[in-house]
């Protein structure tokens, strides 16, 4: 459902004079300033500001908009703002002669935005992914339709681990952050101390419940956003507590490393790989990023296709990475693999959150799915 964005110019207030003193009787103010807002069509919340006068040697507009603000200088009269809340805002435009010589203008726009989650803050816009695929049986699924977590088949993983779980991890791992309502997994991310950590999480596994060989899995997710933000869905072989990690393998079918530094993106999908290559630890993946919003503003279905030559993964059914797996080396991805469900925060990968980092933060899930031939 395309969201529809409107508005309204409410006023406008045309104050002629100057910001600090009265010009010299030889200065000859701008006149006859004019102002358009034309709102996008295509991307949501995004204001087009052209100013025209006479007599004018710059403009400066400011868009009011909370801890938003901005004021943008332009030779030309244009300027851009995208709001992300509906509300009733003040664009102030300034025709000058100098910096301190102008003339001014205000107009009051309304913005409304339509909704984009319920009120549980799951969105509701995504993609989706169907029931069958020719050659294929739904072998096992979780909907996520109860109004808790189903135990016969889902494993709490609880406190830090060994060593903040091997990689340094600053949340403590708890039952209290886990809830299933109205069809929907979440996991919720929290700055609350337990445990000796600063942070709060939920760590869930099938281990010893539900595991499989080779098919296609379909995962409907919806990510949290943030600096230090690592969620996670991803397999380990069931060999893992007799053999360890690598010699287990690992099968990770999505990985979402939050912020907005070199390497770090909410909206960049990963697809990895980890095995033992003769004694020695190997990797190798694949991503790809979601052009236009981050991966907590929709759902997107992260799925992996896994048989006896190959793993591919795919993104809203487009494969973006493939992995060949019939190397004598690569004998724990012909064996049974169990999911794990997580989100982390901080970590060798992520680093630790910041100043721009807001919490709660939330992973839902729509649900798991695996077929087999």
């Amino acid at each position: 459902m395309k969201n529809k964005l409107f508005a309204i110019i409410l006023f406008s207030l045309t104050v002629w004079g100057c910001k600090d003193e009265e010009p010299t009787a030889s200065l000859l103010l701008p006149s006859a300033l004019n102002l358009e807002i034309t709102l996008s069509q295509n991307i949501e919340g995004l204001v087009d500001v052209k100013a025209t006068a006479n007599d004018e040697n710059f403009f400066t507009i400011r868009f009011e908009d909370g801890d938003n603000t901005r004021e943008v200088e332009s030779t030309d009269g244009k300027a851009q703002h995208q709001y992300t809340s509906s509300g009733l805002y003040t664009i102030i435009t300034k025709a000058h002669v100098t910096t301190a010589d102008f003339v001014q203008q205000e107009d009051t726009v309304r913005i409304t935005i339509a909704s984009t989650t319920n009120t549980d803050g799951v969105p509701l816009n995504g993609s989706t992914s169907p029931m069958n695929y020719e050659g294929y049986s739904l072998v096992w699924s979780d909907e996520f339709s109860g109004n808790s977590l189903n135990e016969s088949d889902w494993n709490y993983e609880l406190g830090t681990g060994n060593s903040g779980w091997g990689n340094n991890e600053l949340q403590y791992y708890q039952k209290e952050n886990t809830s299933v309502n109205n069809g929907f997994l979440t996991i919720e991310v929290k700055q609350q101390a337990a445990g000796s950590q600063m942070y709060t999480s939920s760590r869930l596994t099938t281990r010893n419940k539900q595991s499989f060989k080779y098919g296609r899995i379909d995962i409907r997710g919806a990510m949290p956003k943030g600096q230090g933000l690592w969620p996670s869905f991803w397999m380990l072989g069931t060999s893992h507590n007799s053999v360890g990690w690598p010699d287990c393998g690992e099968l990770d079918i999505m990985e979402m490393v939050g912020g907005s530094s070199t390497g770090k993106s909410d909206r960049v999908t990963h697809g990895t790989l980890h095995w033992d290559n003769n004694g020695q630890y190997a990797s190798y993946g694949g991503k790809t990023t979601t052009n236009k919003k981050d991966l907590n503003q929709e759902f997107h279905v992260y799925s992996v296709i896994w048989d006896e030559t190959s793993v591919k993964w795919l993104l809203d059914n487009r494969q973006f990475h493939e992995t060949d797996i019939t190397s004598s080396q690569m004998s724990e991805f012909h064996e049974e693999f169990f999911f794990i469900f997580n989100v982390a925060v901080g970590g060798n990968w992520p680093g630790s959150p910041d100043a721009s980092t807001t919490f709660p933060q939330k992973m839902h899930v729509d649900y798991v799915r695996v077929f087999q031939k």
